[in-house]
């Protein structure tokens, strides 16, 4: 019989290599020659067994020290492929396949879904368009969604008048059905119950056995003001109907929100432009702006250019959700240029245009828009 190859050799890593490469090494032969992927392979199972055998070994500091010194003969493997390797090392090996394959139990350990075990119900998204008014002073919306909930016939149970189900026969109520493969035992989910452990032989007319139904809902909400864009509501247990007695999933109601003609939101904040007319610009005067709240008074100082931002007004903006003040409303002036003259008003403009000064040569920027523009 030939003799073992070389522990280091088999896994494909140099004597120095660190227990991470070490791993790594192991869980790409255990991926590539596992004997539960190769099933009409026979060899695969053969090359499987000598990477774990060298694993066992090297990933020991203290073995592999008397490998490194001593070769097979220190660790007491003897010649034979496999002929004294201890199937119970793989017990420790449960962390490599669980992270790599996705199953944690192929050793038996790992954690499971015990059969029956009760589960929560899945959460539903709600999209609920508000107009500009009802989410600056807030409103009472129905909303109007289909959801699974337990079924009332059974009481979710799935059985006809809510009976008890069936021990599963084929996994005895496990859930899993164990099967010896080579030198280590494998666990699988039951085909007959789907991992339940039970089975339904008399099932609920009502929901097919399911033991929920989709049903047609109403639910009433309360939109707080100054709900802004994006914002989420949770609704606590109004989502699907939990599975085997687990809880309901949660509602989550996002909102979205009208544009509104003539205010702009940001946040807590508002913002409008009101036109007014070269002579206001020049002389200065009082405009009347709407608010939410009411009309309220601002005054134009003389020589105002377009574009300018007025004091704020205080408190006339959107209300905090903490329930703290409002926000306030920003008016921005716009010189509005008119398009159509009269013969006696362009007469006017053009007396104006005479007595005022033609200077249209570029001025230089002052002092203020140099430092500005230095520290933006």
């Amino acid at each position: 019989m030939a003799g073992k190859r070389d522990y280091y050799e088999v896994l494909g890593v140099g004597r120095d290599a660190d227990e991470q490469q070490i791993k790594s090494a192991y869980r790409r032969l255990a991926l590539q020659y596992h004997p539960d992927r190769n099933r009409e392979d026979p060899a695969a199972e053969e090359k499987f067994k000598e990477a774990s055998e060298a694993y066992s070994v090297l990933c020991d500091p203290q073995k592999r020290a008397q490998y490194d010194r001593f070769g097979h003969a220190g660790v007491g493997t003897g010649t034979g492929n496999g002929g004294d390797f201890d199937p119970s090392l793989f017990a420790d090996f449960s962390d490599i396949f669980g992270d790599f394959f996705g199953f944690g139990d192929l050793f038996g350990g790992g954690a499971r879904r015990r059969p029956g075990q009760a589960r929560r119900g899945s959460d539903l998204r709600y999209e609920l368009e508000l107009t500009f008014e009802e989410a600056l002073f807030g409103a009472e919306k129905t909303l109007r969604f289909t959801r699974l909930t337990a079924c009332g016939e059974c009481k979710g149970r799935g059985t006809r008048k809510g009976a008890a189900p069936t021990p599963c026969a084929t996994c005895g109520g496990r859930g899993q059905v164990r099967y010896q493969q080579g030198f280590f035992s494998i666990a699988r989910t039951c085909s007959s119950c789907g991992g339940a452990g039970t089975v339904i032989r008399d099932p609920c007319p009502a929901c097919h056995g399911r033991g929920r139904i989709e049903q047609e809902t109403q639910k009433q909400v309360t939109i707080p003001a100054g709900i802004d864009e994006g914002h989420q509501l949770r609704l606590s247990g109004e989502g699907e109907a939990g599975l085997q007695g687990g809880p309901n999933g949660d509602l989550y109601v996002a909102v979205r929100i009208q544009p509104h003609p003539f205010f702009e939101r940001r946040e807590t904040e508002l913002y409008c432009h009101i036109p007014i007319s070269f002579p206001q610009a020049v002389l200065g005067c009082d405009l009347t702006v709407p608010s939410p709240w009411g009309e309220e008074k601002v005054q134009v100082p003389a020589g105002t250019t377009s574009g300018t931002e007025l004091p704020p007004l205080r408190g006339k903006g959107v209300p905090r959700l903490n329930g703290r003040g409002r926000g306030d409303l920003h008016v921005i002036v716009d010189l509005e240029v008119p398009r159509k003259l009269t013969r006696e008003q362009r007469l006017l403009i053009e007396q104006l245009a005479e007595a005022l000064p033609n200077d249209n040569r570029p001025r230089e920027r002052g002092l203020f828009e140099k430092v500005r523009d230095f520290f933006a």
